[in-house]
């Protein structure tokens, strides 16, 4: 009984190392959780909505059909142009703790110190506790996922599905057995749910890593990644089969397609189109077309928007190195490419099975796939390259450790000294692009990092060539000390960068995620901040991100304006209980109504206001039923647009009669300045107009 009660307690001790790790290896992972926990949550409350997905996030928590089917409005009748995977967990915060912005924000911050722990338990599984401790710790001081977890993002969902599957695989690979191997395709099949075709990216690394070291024959490999390959494919296109079972009249219209396809919005719209593939049945992406749009702004937001748009249709690997991407997700680049390389040919006369070498190609193939990928695509949100940080983390973590080991061994004794100076150029030519930010941080860094490269050269030369003092034992206390410094100066400024995130200056927002100076271009279109000098970028992004934009323009808002209120108020107390409060014209009108209310309007056209749901016939038939009043319709199109939402509008502004501002007071009221009024035409919020359709 005594027994029973120590062992019982002795397992609620969860600060305490297990058995086979050293006593530091628990509690240390516990502090760079705990430190992950406070740099993702410390803005969540301010960190805002994404202005679409927050949409279908209302949605869900306030109807079960919306919530089932992933619908972007309460009404049901039209999706997300992408899988609602990643809502699910924020619509069911927001119902269990009311909608705000932390509410959808905290599933996120869950999931990213999940996928902290997850490194850690990877890192010492492939090379030990040490290497499990740096993983964690670069991956929880990667600057991208520093913003990108406290905010509401499918990347989060992803990148620690990611990190689960390829524990999964670890378990599979040190057995020979298929359950891991099972769960880490359902892994990749939730994070499909999630992010769709980027999760189906890491498996030719998942599944060409177990084929070559997994402990079982030839032919049994094969039959457990077909295994596998199936379980993945069945959690993967679950909803996609949900949507092609269910009767078209029962259930939302698909946006993102022409013909109301899930396969063509996920393969199509969201898959193949945005390496120039046409798939039958899905709309154009946009992130394939980058030339001007008609009704583009002019002026200075006019040369911004232009500048973001050839930013991200570059295709090309240049890109990963680009500052604006490199300083969210690529400081460790050095430190990792020369671990891979090192790594690979140190172990190439290694067992098949030999999990040191594995470890090697799984992170290996891993970077490389993503790099490939994403060289060859638009990348419209840095938040894609999360999927980086992963192998980049673990990569420069094992690096690190395993040259540590070998300093003692002639030949590879220069490794560690040689990544310590390649990680100084590196981080010093990016940190001479942001001069103003923090500007003491490269040249601190630099000089330790120096330091610690000397160190570690004089603890690297034969005995004999060493002075006196530094001979025998005394030079591995010269070694650890060199170690150290180059641990420090390694991880110095990415944390640095990290941290600033608690400035909420510099936290991105949920547009995209990025820390730091770039962290502040991210109030402009994505990638502007590529095209300007690092001068201008900086005064520009500072000034932008020194909250003189009106509230709620980019990170939207869960309360109404007081003229949205009594517009609001107007169309409750006139719709005469018809099923729509009001349609209209484009999902940015209907956006603030549905966020603050949970009231159904209906988004004619959905997100791109070219999904024919519902098309001019079927809008007739909703007025004709009485299903539908009052229609919100922008002030003007843009010239030469011609779609589903654009028709519609053009036959209310004919057949409807226009309801006079004075009856409910102006809606655009307040907002005359020049300056706003060109902000919000550059994020689609035009003046709205109303028009009642039907029998008064």
């Amino acid at each position: 009984m005594d027994m029973t009660i120590r062992t019982v307690a002795r397992r609620l001790e969860f600060w305490r190392s297990p058995p086979g790790q050293p006593r530091w290896a628990r509690p240390a992972v516990l502090v760079v959780a705990a430190a992950a926990a406070l740099l993702y949550g410390w803005n969540i409350e301010r960190s805002g909505f994404d202005v679409w997905p927050s949409v279908a996030a209302k949605s869900m928590s306030v109807s079960w059909k919306a919530f089932f089917y992933g619908a972007v409005d309460p009404g049901a009748t039209i999706t997300m142009d992408k899988l609602a995977g990643a809502s699910v967990p924020q619509a069911l915060s927001a119902r269990l703790f009311g909608f705000h912005p932390w509410s959808l924000a905290l599933p996120q911050v869950v999931e990213g110190v999940i996928s902290v722990l997850v490194m850690f338990r990877l890192g010492r599984r492939w090379l030990g506790p040490a290497v499990g401790l740096l993983a964690a710790t670069a991956f929880a001081l990667t600057p991208l996922l520093a913003s990108m977890f406290g905010h509401t993002m499918e990347d989060g969902l992803l990148t620690m599905c990611l990190v689960l599957a390829a524990d999964a695989l670890w378990t599979a690979l040190s057995t020979g057995r298929l359950p891991g191997l099972l769960l880490a395709g359902v892994w990749i099949g939730v994070g499909f749910q999630a992010k769709m075709l980027q999760a189906w990216v890491v498996l030719p690394a998942l599944a060409l890593t177990y084929l070559l070291a997994a402990p079982v024959t030839l032919g049994r490999r094969v039959a457990h990644v077909a295994a596998a390959g199936a379980v993945t494919v069945a959690v993967s296109l679950s909803w996609i089969a949900l949507f092609a079972v269910t009767p078209a009249a029962d259930r939302p219209y698909v946006d993102g397609s022409t013909d109301n396809s899930a396969f063509a919005m996920v393969f199509g719209y969201n898959g193949l189109d945005r390496f120039g593939v046409d798939v039958p049945g899905s709309l154009h992406s946009a992130f394939t077309d980058v030339g001007p749009a008609a009704g583009a702004p002019t002026g200075l937001l006019g040369e911004l928007s232009a500048a973001g748009s050839a930013t991200v249709g570059a295709n090309d690997v240049a890109k990963l190195l680009s500052v604006d991407d490199a300083t969210q997700v690529g400081w460790l680049y050095p430190a990792a490419l020369l671990a891979l390389v090192v790594g690979l040919w140190w172990s190439r006369r290694a067992p098949r099975t030999d999990l040191v070498r594995a470890g090697f190609v799984l992170w290996g193939l891993w970077l490389t796939i993503y790099a490939v990928v994403f060289s060859d695509m638009a990348v419209p949100h840095t938040a894609y390259l999360a999927s980086l940080a992963p192998p980049v983390s673990a990569l420069a973590a094992g690096g690190l450790v395993t040259f540590r080991r070998e300093l003692d061994t002639p030949g590879r004794a220069w490794a560690l000294p040689t990544v310590v100076v390649a990680q100084t150029a590196w981080a010093g030519y990016l940190c001479s692009r942001f001069p103003g930010f923090l500007p003491w941080l490269g040249w601190t860094a630099g000089a330790a990092a120096i330091l610690a490269a000397a160190v570690l050269t004089i603890a690297a030369l034969p005995e004999r060539l060493r002075p006196t003092r530094l001979r025998g034992p005394a030079v591995g206390r010269v070694a650890t000390a060199g170690v150290s410094l180059a641990v420090l100066s390694v991880f110095a400024v990415p944390a640095a960068w990290s941290v600033s995130v608690l400035d909420p200056v510099y936290d991105g927002h949920t547009f995209d995620a990025a820390a730091g100076p770039v962290g502040a271009m991210m109030w402009l279109p994505p990638g502007v901040g590529a095209s300007l000098s690092p001068a201008t970028r900086q005064r520009l992004g500072e000034r932008l991100a020194g909250r003189d934009l009106p509230a709620g323009i980019l990170t939207g808002s869960d309360t109404l304006t007081p003229e949205q209120q009594r517009l609001d108020q107007y169309l409750r107390a006139h719709h005469g209980g018809s099923r729509f409060v009001a349609a209209t014209e484009s999902w940015s009108l209907a956006r603030p109504y549905i966020t603050a209310t949970g009231q159904p309007f209906l988004p004619v056209g959905g997100f791109t206001g070219a999904a024919p749901s519902p098309t001019l016939p079927g809008v007739q038939r909703l007025v004709a039923t009485g299903d539908v009043h009052y229609f919100l319709l922008d002030a003007a199109d843009a010239p030469g647009q011609h779609d589903t939402s654009t028709d519609v509008a053009g036959w209310v502004r004919s057949a409807c009669v226009q309801v006079p501002p004075t009856a409910y007071g102006d809606p655009a009221a307040g907002a005359s300045t020049t300056r706003l009024a060109t902000l919000l035409t550059l994020v689609g919020l035009g003046r709205p107009a109303l028009y009642r359709c039907g029998p008064p």
